[in-house]
């Protein structure tokens, strides 16, 4: 790896010139960050003690964070785990929980935007995929843009997904399923070049990563910051956080920010960055990666009392010295310029053509496959969302007994896999299973949500047995009907639908009194030793 120095050197060659022309010509965007804080309220206790639960203390994540980054420039967030990167982003995208507890303002080309028009300037693309794994990566983008792009014409959108794909090198693999852990598919560098495309299907001029290279090898992770510095330097901003860069990004890096306990002790670029560690005593030493080392040099030690009150006024004087330094300064200065600058464009919103909820749904239908009708639908998610909060449940009640998560973990992967295995008849049908399986079966919640779906999905359809052509006699096992099929998988499945349905429901509220109840046990147990 390279030295501070020589980078810093190197730095000065290879940039020097570009940042003189950046700063004659006018930057068409730019983005102001003005002494952001923001703050949350925790409950003391756990939530089965109501006493403690209801009091709050005051923590703060974010604390006078300013910055200010132009079009054609990708910035990088660094810092430990919990110095608020996360949260940063969160702030000036408009996705925090709880913006009552955030002050300051963001400023797009000199107009301070209000908190509703976040999310409509700035593209986010969160740090794990969330990308349907059955789809092929130019389904995946089709089915993004019909949702975004609803306004424009199948032409368009066609041929919208084809440059996305072709800016992102994707073209190759257009054809690829993105694949999930149980299934293979395409590379995690691919998909997370597949994430950031779906953000492009949408024009932005200001986009912002967290965690683009977290759990990729550090050829692909190199390859995605150089990919996103591409595209900053194709007239938008680019804004990320990255854990634990190699030093040969330094120099694709315009701005560097480092972040401690939700303060900024420093922002400015790369070459500052090395200055003005220098001047305040500490120079990165001969073959050391400057990301690592000015990293932990402002993080705070907590594993003895003694060295967290050493790092933390360590990092508090370099925060004083960060506020108090001409670069800071400027910063500042070009913010307050950058508000009385009339010329500016306009503030540049991503596509705000936001699809209604109905419009969703009809989408979801055509894409999924699902009966396409909006009260089946409706039944679908309930049903699917109850097993959710029963399996949570499930796992709170044997929480409440075992305090080894990792057993917990696993006896409630093997509960769920046995009611699936005895109440949902994936193996062999409950009436072809033996007496004591079938009277366990009730006491799965999978039988009652497997027969309320079957119901709900295979009722009403028809079926084609055999092909037009075909010179044999029909399959005598052959089923015409939806019903038949309910009939044989699950007889008197229809008459039971309601019924179901609610005693499927009927399971939360059983099995949240059991949680609380063994909550309360553990309690008393552990006050008692």
């Amino acid at each position: 790896m390279l030295g501070g120095e020589s980078l810093s050197l190197e730095r000065r060659g290879s940039r020097g010139q570009t940042g003189e022309v950046k700063a004659a010509a006018q930057p068409s965007n730019s983005i102001s960050v003005r002494s952001i804080s923001y703050s949350i309220r925790e409950r003391v206790g756990p939530w089965w003690n109501v006493s403690l639960y209801n009091k709050k203390w005051t923590r703060q994540i974010l604390k006078d964070v300013s910055f200010h980054i132009e079009s054609g420039q990708m910035m990088g967030i660094l810092g430990n785990s919990g110095s608020g990167k996360t949260t940063l982003l969160d702030a000036i995208s408009g996705r925090l929980g709880h913006k009552d507890n955030f002050i300051g303002e963001v400023y797009v080309n000199g107009r301070q935007l209000k908190r509703e028009q976040f999310r409509d300037c700035f593209s986010y693309v969160p740090q794990s995929d969330t990308l349907l794994s059955f789809l092929t990566v130019q389904e995946s983008l089709t089915y993004t843009a019909l949702l975004t792009l609803k306004k424009c014409s199948n032409d368009f959108i066609k041929k919208k997904v084809a440059a996305v794909m072709a800016e992102l090198s994707l073209s190759h693999i257009a054809d690829k399923v993105i694949g999930s852990r149980i299934f293979v598919g395409i590379s995690g560098g691919e998909r997370r070049r597949v994430s950031i495309a779906a953000q492009l299907l949408q024009d932005p001029k200001v986009m912002l990563l967290d965690e683009p290279t977290t759990g990729l090898d550090c050829l692909t992770a190199n390859q995605i910051v150089s990919l996103l510095s591409e595209l900053a330097h194709r007239d938008r901003i680019v804004i990320i956080t990255i854990h634990q860069p190699r030093s040969e990004l330094f120099r694709l890096f315009d701005q560097i920010a480092i972040m401690s306990f939700g303060e900024m002790t420093f922002c400015g670029n790369p070459m500052e960055m090395i200055t003005f560690f220098s001047s305040c005593g500490y120079s990165c030493p001969e073959q050391s990666n400057p990301f690592d080392f000015f990293v932990d040099l402002t993080s705070v030690d907590t594993r003895s009392k003694e060295r967290e009150l050493e790092t933390y006024s360590r990092v508090q004087v370099i925060v004083s010295a960060y506020k108090n330094s001409e670069i800071f300064s400027k910063v500042l200065a070009v913010i307050e310029k950058t508000k009385c600058m009339k010329e500016l464009p306009p503030i540049p919103f991503k596509n705000k053509d936001s699809p209604s909820a109905f419009y969703k749904l009809w989408i979801l239908l055509r894409t999924t496959g699902l009966y396409p009708d909006a009260s089946r639908f409706g039944i679908f998610f309930a049903v699917v969302l109850a097993s959710h909060v029963i399996g949570e449940l499930l796992t709170l009640v044997i929480l409440g007994v075992v305090q080894n998560p990792n057993m917990v973990q696993s006896g409630v992967v093997l509960l769920n896999s046995a009611g699936v295995i005895v109440g949902t008849g994936l193996v062999r049908t409950i009436e072809e299973m033996p007496t004591p399986f079938k009277i366990l079966s009730y006491l799965t919640f999978q039988k009652y949500s497997s027969e309320v779906l079957i119901v709900n999905e295979f009722y009403g359809l028809n079926f084609t047995c055999g092909g037009v052509n075909s010179s044999t006699a029909p399959n005598a096992t052959c089923l015409y009907g939806g019903i038949q099929f309910i009939e044989k998988t699950f007889p008197d499945a229809l008459s039971r639908f309601t019924v179901n349905f609610l005693v499927l429901y009927a399971f939360l509220p059983g099995l949240a009194i059991i949680a609380i109840l063994s909550f309360k046990i553990r309690e008393r147990i552990i006050g008692r030793q």
